[in-house]
């Protein structure tokens, strides 16, 4: 389980388009985003991202960088990016299930074609949403077991400028005796 405060794992993954995205190597004033994805057979999803990348340029104002990860390959994730009409999001590519079980993310097992007539991966992870500080500390987090009833970006918009302007921290950091 990840905890508020402390280090998130680090990830290394290729981008659509080119060039790699290194968690640990991303440069911001005040940290990442990190929309972690389905995959391209999920309607939902894209609906998601498009919300995302309406709002990569309000993050991009308060300091954050945007990136949206899957466990798709390549062909898969420029397929999204490029269904979205994705311009400022950035997507990283094959993601291990390892991987995404670092970040606390539930796996599904494919269970063939969607509504939208495209093949499940035999395995994917299922989504979550993550804000790291720049020293890749966890922020904020939120996992899910299916892909309904996501959090909002406009509302995380909202709240990072709360958490700015009072200097909030990350809160659920306690793990002692209860």
């Amino acid at each position: 389980m990840l905890i508020p405060r402390k280090t998130t794992p680090d990830f290394s993954l290729p981008l659509v388009g080119g060039g790699t995205f290194t968690l640990s190597e991303e440069s911001s004033e005040r940290g990442t985003v990190i929309c972690f994805y389905r995959g391209l057979h999920c309607p939902i999803c894209a609906k998601y991202l498009t919300e995302f990348e309406a709002r990569v340029a309000d993050f991009a104002e308060r300091g954050v960088t945007t990136i949206a990860v899957s466990s798709d390959g390549e062909e898969r994730a420029a397929a999204m990016a490029e269904k979205i009409d994705a311009k400022g999001l950035r997507f990283a590519y094959d993601l291990s299930l390892a991987g995404a079980r670092e970040w606390g993310l539930y796996i599904s097992e494919g269970r063939g074609l969607t509504s939208i007539n495209i093949e499940e991966p035999a395995k994917f992870s299922e989504p979550g949403l993550f804000m790291v500080t720049p020293e890749r500390a966890l922020y904020y987090g939120s996992v899910q077991t299916m892909p309904f009833v996501r959090p909002h970006f406009s509302e995380l918009v909202g709240a990072l400028d709360f958490a700015i302007a009072k200097n909030y921290p990350a809160r659920g950091e306690y793990t002692g005796a209860v």
